[in-house]
C-alpha cells in the first residue's frame, strides 16, 4: 500500500446528493486503502472534465452526461466513467399545495420551473413527459431562474410547480411552503454520478483507482447500514451551514428513493436510459454507446 501515488480528485460542485463521495472522504476510506486523495473544490460542473483533461486532476466525480456530450462531439474522446454512486434521479416536482394522485399529464396547463443550473434534470424529465403522452415542447416552462428562485416562486404562489433537489425540498416541506408531487427517481435507474477519467489515466493509475473503488464500496456498505442521522453527522463538515434536521430529512428521502447505489458497479441500463433521454432532447446527435463510455472492468478487478 505504501507505493500508491497521491491522487487529485475533482469535485464538480457542492451538492447533498453527492453524499457517498463526501462520506468516503470524511471516513478516511481512501487512506484506509493506502491512497492519499486531495479534493480540488469545484463550483462549475462543466469544468470538472477540463480539470481531468488538463491533468490538474487525475479523476473527477460527476454526471455521465458530460462524457456522453464529449463522445458525441469527438468519437475519439478519452474519457470513461467508472465507480458509480448515484444511479437514481435526485430531482422532485414540488408544488405549493398537496396534490394527491398527481401525474405528469397534469403538467398541461401549468407553469413549470425547470432546473437552470444543469441540463440533465430537464433532459430526463422531458422524456418522462413524452412517455406520459404529452409533448414536452408544449409545456409552459420557466427556464432562466435558479432552483432557489423557483422554490421561492412556488412558496409565494407565483409558480405552479418547480423541479428541485434536496435540501430545498425538505426546507420547503418543513416551512409548510411546498409539497412533493412527483419523484423523478420513480422512472427507474438513471445514471447521475460516477467517477470518470481518461483511458490513459485508468491504465496508468489502476492501482490507485482500484484502491479508491474499494474505498467507495466500503463506504457504500456503511452508508446503507448507517441511517440518516449517522450519515448527516459524518458529512456535516461539508455542509456546515445546513440545518441538521433538514439534512437528515433529505438524506432519509434519498435513501427511501434508492438514488444511491449499493456497489460501485455501473451497469448498462442506467447509462442507456440517460443516453436515450439525451437523444430525444436533441442534446446529442448519436448514441456513443456504453462500451465506448464506461469502463466497469476496473471495478470488477478492484472488487474481485
Amino acid at each position: 500500500m505504501s507505493t500508491l501515488r497521491h491522487i487529485n480528485l475533482q469535485e464538480p460542485f457542492r451538492a447533498l446528493f453527492y453524499a457517498p463521495y463526501y462520506a468516503a472522504l470524511a471516513r478516511d476510506a481512501y487512506a484506509a486503502e493506502g491512497v492519499t486523495v486531495r479534493v480540488l473544490p469545484g463550483e462549475v460542473p462543466s469544468l470538472a472534465k477540463d480539470s481531468v483533461l488538463s491533468g490538474a486532476a487525475h479523476l473527477a466525480w460527476g454526471g455521465p452526461m458530460r462524457i456522453l456530450l464529449a463522445h458525441d462531439a469527438d468519437p475519439a474522446c478519452p474519457l470513461r466513467n467508472f465507480g458509480a454512486a448515484i444511479l437514481g434521479d435526485p430531482f422532485l416536482l414540488v408544488g405549493r399545495e398537496a396534490r394527491p394522485g398527481f401525474t405528469l399529464r397534469d403538467l398541461a396547463g401549468m407553469t413549470l420551473g425547470t432546473v437552470a443550473e444543469v441540463p440533465t434534470p430537464w433532459w430526463a424529465l422531458q422524456e418522462d413527459v413524452r412517455q406520459a403522452g404529452l409533448d414536452p415542447t408544449t409545456l409552459s416552462r420557466v427556464t432562466d431562474r435558479s432552483m432557489a428562485e423557483n422554490a421561492a416562486a412556488v412558496a409565494e404562489g407565483r409558480l405552479d410547480v418547480a423541479q428541485l433537489f434536496e435540501p430545498l425540498v425538505s426546507q420547503m416541506e418543513m416551512a409548510g411552503t411546498g409539497h412533493v408531487w412527483h419523484a423523478c427517481a420513480a422512472r427507474g435507474p438513471t445514471s447521475y454520478t460516477t467517477f470518470y477519467s481518461t483511458a490513459t489515466n485508468i491504465a496508468e493509475y489502476a492501482p490507485e483507482f482500484m484502491a479508491m473503488i474499494r474505498a467507495l464500496a466500503t463506504t457504500q456498505r456503511w452508508f446503507h447500514a448507517a441511517g440518516p442521522t449517522a450519515i448527516a453527522a459524518t458529512i456535516r463538515p461539508y455542509f456546515p451551514d445546513l440545518d441538521a434536521a433538514v439534512m437528515e430529512r433529505a438524506i432519509a428521502r434519498y435513501l427511501d428513493l434508492g438514488i444511491w447505489t449499493t456497489t460501485p458497479h455501473f451497469p448498462a441500463e442506467p447509462f442507456e436510459r440517460l443516453e436515450r433521454h439525451m437523444l430525444t432532447a436533441g442534446a446529442i446527435r448519436r448514441a456513443p454507446g456504453y462500451a465506448h463510455c464506461v469502463d466497469d472492468a476496473i471495478v470488477r478487478r478492484a472488487l474481485a
